[in-house]
């Protein structure tokens, strides 16, 4: 499918779901996807070729396939895969389904030559760049071979070999874990994260094990599953805050306890706990005044600026607009990646248009667009902000905020 025919497609189904009276979410309800893909199907950068998809939407649209698309292949054999160009995570979800490397029990061998150490190491680094940069069709692609690779050479290499590459594995499946959480497929999150959980262990490495944990505290959150997230991070804090009060503590091990010490914040908030919210943020403002620079240790970008950031996000999730914004008024995000100055940006964006700023909020939301344009078109979170200034706007929606409105796919 060309662009031009995958545009026509989205506009097509946009067109029909209005007329159906129906929201983006309904639409992914009933087709049991996620929201963010429906999105992405209207903007034309998720493109549907398979005729079980494409029959699928129509049956959501109470349409026939020819209405929604008159060119649509009579049979599926007779339509290529749509993974070309795809947005989604659907190829990543794949490779997440079944055993990893079934062939390698019955002795077949690989349909590639399997990399070297030193090329998983390089592969497994660009998987974690692309989820700092929020850059989602890439990162689909990238994983969805790469976790292949790993799970053959595990069963393949030397014993010398194995601790190295189950380290490996655990990372790259945390990477798989993070991106799904961001992209609010909790489910699939929940499995890469108790997959990375099982390798770190095997690699012989506690501190891998936590920020497996980590991801799969995250996993929960997102799925409203408060306790089990909870437990995840407490039981991390529970054996490492002891270990912490010694001066030699390595500085990775107080960056893992710091940012579960955030995760504890974020679930608290959610829960309405001030008091709890502002002690896990106290604890985490000391561990990182001990480490005393940002760092990037298990790839969480712990450190006090990030302290700061989940200071305003918390803030927000309480309702405390005034203390969000007077946080953020002294933080510096720019050292961080493309993604947390982004989600940064949007939280500053929801305290405004909490004070119904919406000129402030408009600004802040398209710098973080500008950051990290998938994170902001796709985020529910970034989507209910411009709903709600939209809505704040009334009759006279300013054109930059209505534009964004239409790249979302909110309008």
């Amino acid at each position: 499918m060309t662009t031009s025919e995958t545009n026509t497609l989205g506009q097509r189904v946009k067109e029909l779901r209005r007329t159906a009276g129906m929201s983006q979410s309904d639409l992914a309800a009933t087709m049991g996807r996620s929201e963010s893909w429906v999105s992405q199907v209207e903007r034309g950068v998720q493109p549907v070729e398979r005729l079980s998809v494409l029959q699928a939407l129509a049956d959501a649209l109470n349409v026939s396939v020819r209405e929604l698309r008159p060119d649509a292949p009579q049979t599926e054999e007779s339509a290529p895969e749509d993974r070309a160009g795809s947005n989604d995570l659907d190829g990543l979800r794949v490779a997440l389904t079944g055993h990893p490397a079934l062939g390698s029990l019955f002795d077949q061998p690989p349909a590639e030559a399997t990399p070297s150490l030193a090329d998983l190491h390089q592969q497994v680094e660009k998987a974690w760049t692309l989820v700092h940069a929020s850059s989602y069709a890439a990162l689909s692609d990238h994983l969805a071979k790469l976790l292949p690779s790993i799970e053959t050479a595990v069963r393949r290499a030397p014993a010398g070999e194995l601790t190295e590459l189950h380290s490996l594995r655990a990372r790259a499946y945390q990477v798989a874990a993070a991106s799904f959480t961001r992209q609010d497929q909790a489910d699939a999150a929940w499995v890469a994260a108790d997959r990375a959980l099982q390798a770190a262990e095997l690699a012989g490495q506690p501190l891998e094990v936590v920020a497996s944990l980590f991801r799969m505290a995250h996993a929960f959150m997102r799925q409203q599953h408060m306790e089990q997230a909870e437990q995840a991070a407490k039981s991390a804090v529970t054996v490492m805050a002891p270990r912490a009060e010694a001066a030699t503590c390595p500085p990775e091990e107080l960056s893992l306890l710091g940012a579960m010490n955030l995760v504890l914040a974020v679930i608290n908030a959610r829960e309405g706990n001030r008091a709890g919210t502002h002690a896990h943020i106290d604890e985490a403002r000391g561990i990182a005044a001990r480490l005393g620079e940002d760092r990037n240790d298990f790839d969480t970008e712990f450190g006090p600026t990030n302290v700061e950031i989940h200071a305003v996000s918390t803030a927000v999730e309480l309702g405390d607009a005034g203390l969000a914004l007077e946080v953020a008024q002294r933080v510096d995000a720019s050292s961080l990646s493309p993604e947390r100055q982004s989600r940064f940006l949007l939280d500053v964006a929801r305290a405004h248009a909490q004070r119904r700023h919406v000129g402030e909020a408009t600004a802040a939301i398209l710098e973080a667009e500008s950051l990290a344009p998938e994170q902001i078109h796709d985020h529910h979170l970034a989507r209910e902000v411009v709903r709600d200034l939209v809505q704040l706007s009334g009759s006279r929606v300013p054109k930059p905020l209505r534009d964004l409105a239409e790249r979302s796919a909110v309008l």
